[in-house]
């Protein structure tokens, strides 16, 4: 990094973010108009940046070294890289009269401000909020006609294939600085489980990640022609929670028969309405339900062995006023209570640690069947970006099988275990619209929304 650069770096850190809801993202892309993916342009243009700048200046202020682990000097690089892409990039030549009527207040419609879900509200974190100004804010729609020049477009263009080119650049973050990086400093430091203070750096690094991939990859699908009536984007209004639990239950199945050598894997169940339909971003729902029956499927096949059939895993789901939550039952020996915290430390796995190549690149979306010590986490964290959250059980003493499966002392002497039960709670956006973004003209930043959720990550 260039003096120069590092200038510009410290000079964008001293930015706040600017936060955008789910709610807002799904009003301002329906049939936006060249000038309104114009405006949208232009923030991103000045908010990956400061989002990217942030995010350099706390990899280079870990503590206990790890700034200088090799894997975190490489990640470091590539933020460096994309945010000196960002800064240069070109303003657009446009005519002053073009210029106009997209920075023109007169023809901006303010899109309605998200309301703070109570679980969430900031105003009881002590957090000091900023009024964002109409110029940096996100959700505001341009109220015209489709009769913009062909520079417009073309510019949109152009700025849409560079942050195309960061975000494939930016795929294999989360096996590089979990993976390579934390196992490095766990090395050094001979430590089996990371410090608070690592644990509490990567949540706030990978809670900005998904929202910074979350902005690009929401403009990318906005500037490209889309086949399906429910997407804005990548958010879909009719999301269909049965057919996205059959999908990735499908998928870990399929992962769990080759990995095992299995002829049929556990059956998963599902309790759901077929038409239970909510707004949501597929990509992360697929995420979050592949992870955690990728853990059912494995505990209850290495809790049996080989057996002729095993226990189902059970899906249920249920749909409240605010939220759906969906109930993920297994059967596979469960966790012990004093354990149940370190499921959601990165690095932790009660799997055969994996090894990774240094130069793998792939995307946080392809995954062994266990051992890297980062799926639960992660899952955590996105369900917890749009107000949500996922929450393990365990329940001792739990007869999984049943009086009318097997006679009473098979039951006692073979079946007796623990029942672990994940819960996965996601906001409706009709309802409660949150994100780590905008409340009442005010914003919060992703690691402020991280110290709101109620004490339940101390920073």
């Amino acid at each position: 990094i260039t003096p120069q650069l590092r200038d510009k770096i410290n000079h964008f850190a001293h930015f706040s973010q600017t936060g955008v809801s789910l709610r807002q993202m799904v009003m301002f892309g329906q049939n936006p108009s060249q000038g309104t993916l114009m405006r949208a342009t232009q923030f991103l243009a000045d908010e990956l940046p400061i989002r990217i700048a942030h995010r350099i200046k706390e990899l280079e202020e870990l503590p206990h070294n790890l700034s200088e682990m090799p894997s975190i000097i490489k990640v470091k690089n590539w933020y460096a890289q994309s945010f000196e892409e960002l800064i240069t990039f070109p303003k657009a030549e446009l005519p002053s009269n073009i210029r106009e009527r997209i920075s023109s207040s007169s023809v901006i419609q303010k899109l309605p401000d998200s309301i703070p879900h109570p679980a969430n509200n900031p105003a009881h974190s002590g957090i000091l909020k900023q009024s964002i100004p109409i110029g940096r804010r996100y959700y505001t729609k341009i109220d015209d006609v489709n009769n913009w020049p062909p520079e417009v477009q073309y510019y949109n263009e152009k700025f849409t294939k560079l942050i195309q080119v960061i975000k494939a650049r930016h795929n294999p973050v989360v096996t590089t600085v979990v993976t390579q990086g934390v196992l490095e400093y766990k090395q050094q430091r001979a430590k089996t489980v990371i410090d608070t203070d690592i644990q509490a750096f990567l949540d706030r690094f990978y809670m900005s990640r998904i929202g910074i991939r979350m902005l690009i990859g929401q403009h990318v699908a906005l500037n490209q022609p889309s086949s399906r009536s429910d997407y804005v984007g990548i958010i879909c209004t009719k999301t269909n929670i049965a057919q996205a639990v059959q999908e990735a239950a499908d998928n870990a199945k399929c992962i769990c028969e080759e990995y095992y050598g299995l002829f049929r894997a556990p059956e998963v169940q599902l309790y759901c309405s077929d038409n239970l339909l909510f707004t949501y971003v597929p990509t992360h729902l697929s995420h979050m339900l592949f992870e955690l029956l990728k853990n059912s499927l494995r505990a209850v096949v290495e809790k049996f062995g080989e057996v002729d059939e095993y226990p189902p895993i059970k899906v249920i789901v249920a749909e409240g006023k605010e939220d759906i939550t969906i109930k993920i039952s297994d059967e596979g020996g469960g966790i012990p209570r004093s354990n149940i915290p370190l499921v959601w430390t990165y690095m932790y796995s009660t799997a055969q640690p994996q090894k990774l190549d240094p130069e793998f690149n792939q995307t946080d979306f392809r995954a062994p069947m266990a051992g890297f010590g980062y799926g639960l986490p992660i899952s955590r964290l996105y369900a917890r970006y749009f107000g949500g959250d996922l929450k393990l059980i365990s329940m001792e003493g739990y007869d999984t099988l049943g009086s009318n499966m097997y006679n009473e002392s098979a039951k006692r002497d073979i079946f007796a275990q623990t029942l672990t039960i994940a819960e996965l709670s996601l906001l409706k956006v009709s309802e409660f619209p949150i994100t780590c973004g905008s409340t009442n003209q005010h914003m919060i930043r992703d690691d402020d929304f991280l110290r709101s959720r109620n004490g339940l990550i101390k920073m």
